[in-house]
């Protein structure tokens, strides 16, 4: 009974393939217009923005690019690591733990950062921020609930100039 009140509760997520056609046209619209479309700045109280993380593939050191929600926390951006609600970890994640010197690319221009997950306290309230933004209809914990694994916050902090140019 508890588990039937569980599903009642929970978001409701299109079907993966679904999800999956959306991340493609997203990036099809991107690289179609040239860059015109496809990213957005946050917007304060209201919607999270859209950012290309370019990062490093693990495994073939190949350029690999995601197109991600995030917000602004200071100088630091912020992503939530949830693979559209799926189990497995995203693969940008993978990547940028093995290869944490990425860059992201905003509607203002290309940024050098560095990627690390929040812990403690900053996960605490990184993702009570998160939770305010309305893109999940206020229900966050419901989503976060249908992955085997807690949904990483990830921080996208600036790199110092000499550490070496974008995308390196």
């Amino acid at each position: 009974m508890a588990e039937s009140l569980q599903q009642e509760r929970d978001p409701w997520l299109p079907p993966r393939w679904v999800i999956r056609t959306a991340w493609l046209a997203h990036r099809f619209l991107y690289r179609v217009t040239g860059g015109r479309r496809g990213l957005a700045q946050p917007t304060i109280g209201g919607r999270f923005g859209m950012l290309r993380l370019r990062t490093v593939g693990r495994h073939t050191g190949r350029e690999r690019i995601a197109i991600l929600g995030y917000r602004e926390d200071g100088r630091n951006l912020t992503t939530l690591a949830m693979n559209g609600w799926a189990a497995p970890e995203p693969a940008w994640l993978l990547n940028l733990l093995a290869c944490p010197d990425v860059s992201v690319d905003l509607k203002d221009g290309a940024r050098a950062v560095r990627g690390r997950i929040a812990e403690g306290e900053e996960r605490v309230r990184l993702w009570a921020e998160w939770q305010a933004y309305r893109g999940y209809g206020n229900d966050l914990d419901g989503y976060a609930r249908m992955r085997s694994t807690r949904v990483a916050v990830v921080v996208l902090e600036p790199r110092i100039a000499d550490e070496g140019p974008i995308g390196s």
